[in-house]
């Protein structure tokens, strides 16, 4: 507990790591760079659940993935021995000798547009530029004025 205010990502990746390392993830890496792994194709239609490895060793695990679809789940299997290989590749050792395929939903992405900023009002600009008078780190006003004009323009005029 520093007494300082501390970046999100770092909060996120304690809180993660625990979630993570209940299914075999060490910090949920391989999740948050499946696309990287697998490709984008691959990574549209999968997600990977857990990996289990044997008691005695780190290495030679299996990595249970999700596939929403039949045809994928064909697919992937052709593909196992280069994703594997992929996947290997990723973590600097042999992590993963198999993988248990699951036909199911994955879950849904929520890409909801923002909504829309309208312009501000004179009063309102003034009234932003005048808060912003006493930064002096131009890139830090810069990210202030965006964040104040989206605060701002959010509110009913």
């Amino acid at each position: 507990r520093g007494g300082g205010p501390r970046a999100l990502a770092s909060s996120l990746s304690a809180v993660t790591k625990t979630v993570f390392g209940k299914r075999g993830f060490a910090d949920g890496a391989i999740v948050k760079d499946w696309v990287t792994i697998a490709g984008e194709h691959l990574a549209r239609h999968s997600l990977p659940e857990k990996i289990s490895t044997p008691r005695d060793k780190a290495a030679g695990g299996v990595l249970y993935l999700t596939i929403d679809s039949g045809g994928m789940a064909t697919e992937l299997q052709h593909l196992e021995p280069l994703l594997i290989e992929r996947i290997n590749g990723y973590f600097g050792f042999k992590a993963v000798d198999r993988l248990k395929i699951t036909q199911g939903p994955l879950p849904k992405e929520d890409h909801k547009p923002a909504p829309p900023v309208r312009p501000l009002q004179e009063p309102e600009e003034s009234d932003l530029a005048e808060s912003l008078l006493e930064v002096d780190d131009p890139e830090l006003k810069e990210a202030l004025e965006a964040l104040g004009r989206a605060v701002i323009g959010r509110r009913s005029g």
